[in-house]
């Protein structure tokens, strides 16, 4: 069977062993969902190790026939982009398992169900990325609100009702805007060479499109993804999404169901619509400065720790636009790299968050204070993760960071001086908190708190890893990134500025 077909196959798998496991026994569920992830993360290892870097088309291509009457097919295949999506998805399932053994507790519903949605989730992550049927990936795209409508809804904490279902209404609108404009591009590549929705045929259609329903199409794709990501002004429903999810689904809805935003704009927008990309680039340059200076304000100024964590993926996310839409080859690869990296930064950040709002029974920050003294593990483990948020030289956020900043520079100067500011004001919105938290007093209440037990030292350990080792060796990600940026931007006609052109920007 075809690798990624396989990594999509394992979690359904799992789902239906759960389904027969009676549901009080909550610790074989707990062990099978566990398993489950550890080998569908074992298969994304092995399929990465099996890609070829060196060659910049699809690979692990599948398609077969599945409503044959409209053109429609599952098809899949990854290139350097999506896989490291993928395996970044994969690594961040076992580790949400482990780290969150006990947030199915106290859910409207069982423990199985709360697994079996993790699983069903983890599935369509890896299908929303390796889709290589434009139907296909909006058929996936909107399912995954399901089981994330069903875990924030289900298991969060708060007003998570309403946060549920702020999440789902935000994105059924985006979605039928991009719904609209993959029926315009059926119809288009009907008079055009046959009813398709391959990625690679309509990638062509550009050529015979009139710039206004170029433009139009190209919108349709974009706020959807603008609301995925999330970028300012389409931003309003993540914090209260990230505040109300347990730390394990903020994991996901933030280290990976988020980045299917950025990875549409490379993947659909540029791809399929690259003059109205070009056209639209100014308008979008400056709603990720913006992204990246509010994000940071209102991080600065939040008194809850898990919303502060969404505040800042707010700024990140500005990044990573602005990054995508220098089309720099230089930028494209770090904002790759920062959907990567952020996926750990953020996972380290809630998850630790997890537990100490856990153990002190309040999630402000105010009430964390002198955890240093008290859990020196678990407070160890917040201050390298803030730091990786920061950008810290030494931990991988800052080689992400240092690409798509160089590469905005080259093209949009004036863009990438405002966004450096970003970083001035990431010192404040985490050493702040981390100076309230971790250190002075110890607050009334944090005397007797137990520190990081065997199980969680376990689950943060390969993510400390991965930030510090990714900070110094960043090239195994980037040699496989760096060919696929290129490739994209080569094909589509865009090319680096040469430094005189970036002078006259």
């Amino acid at each position: 069977m075809n690798a990624l077909s396989t990594m999509m196959l394992l979690p359904i798998l799992g789902t239906l062993l759960l389904a027969v496991i009676p549901s009080d026994q909550v610790l074989r569920i707990k062990q099978a969902a566990l398993a489950t992830t550890l080998l569908v993360a074992i298969s994304g290892v092995l399929t990465w190790f099996n890609f070829n870097a060196a060659d910049t088309s699809f690979q692990f291509v599948q398609s077969v026939a599945w409503i044959p009457s409209f053109g429609i097919n599952y098809a899949v295949g990854v290139d350097g982009l999506s896989l490291v999506l993928i395996l970044m998805s994969v690594l961040l399932a076992p580790i949400v398992v482990l780290a969150g053994w006990k947030e199915s507790e106290g859910g409207r519903w069982s423990a199985k169900v709360f697994y079996m949605l993790i699983l069903v989730l983890e599935t369509m992550m890896i299908g929303v990325f390796a889709a290589t049927d434009v139907f296909l990936f909006y058929v996936i795209f909107e399912a995954m609100l399901i089981p994330v409508y069903f875990l924030i809804g289900g298991y969060g904490t708060g007003d998570r009702a309403a946060a549920a279902v702020k999440f789902l209404l935000y994105s059924l609108f985006g979605g039928l805007l991009m719904l609209a404009s993959i029926i315009g591009l059926y119809v288009i590549s009907g008079a055009n060479g046959g009813h398709t929705f391959d990625i690679n045929k309509l990638s062509e259609l550009h050529n015979y499109m009139s710039p206004t329903t170029q433009n139009l199409l190209f919108l349709g794709f974009f706020i959807a993804f603008a609301i995925k990501a999330p970028l300012w002004p389409l931003h309003t429903w993540l914090p209260d999404a990230a505040s109300s999810a347990t730390p394990g689904t903020s994991v996901l809805l933030l280290g990976v169901l988020d980045k299917v935003g950025t990875f549409g704009m490379i993947r659909f927008c540029l791809t399929l619509f690259p003059d109205a990309s070009k056209t639209f680039t100014p308008i979008i340059i400056t709603l990720a400065v913006i992204s990246i200076i509010y994000g940071a304000f209102l991080a600065i100024g939040a008194t809850d720790i898990k919303r502060l964590i969404a505040y800042t993926s707010i700024s990140h996310f500005g990044f990573i636009t602005m990054g995508i839409f220098a089309m720099t080859t230089q930028g494209h690869s770090g904002a790759t790299l920062y959907m990567f990296n952020h996926g750990f930064s953020t996972a380290a950040l809630f998850i630790v968050a997890g537990w100490m709002a856990a153990r002190r029974g309040s999630s402000t920050i105010a009430d964390f204070g002198g955890l240093q003294r008290v859990t020196p593990v678990m407070a160890w483990s917040f201050f390298i993760a803030g730091m990786s948020s920061l950008a810290l030289p030494g931990l991988s956020s800052f080689v992400s960071e240092f690409l798509v900043l160089v590469g905005t520079f080259t093209r949009y100067p004036v863009a990438a001086v405002i966004a450096t500011f970003g970083i001035v004001l990431a010192a404040l919105y985490i050493l702040i908190p981390v100076q309230k938290a971790l250190h002075g007093p110890t607050t009334p209440g944090n005397e007797n708190l137990p520190d990081l037990n065997l199980r969680e030292k376990i689950a943060i350990a390969p993510v400390m890893a991965i930030i510090i080792v990714l900070g110094f060796y960043p090239s195994p990600l980037l040699n496989v990134i760096n060919p696929a940026s290129a490739h994209v931007l080569e094909v589509q006609g865009f090319t680096d500025p040469t430094p005189a052109e970036g002078a006259d920007k």
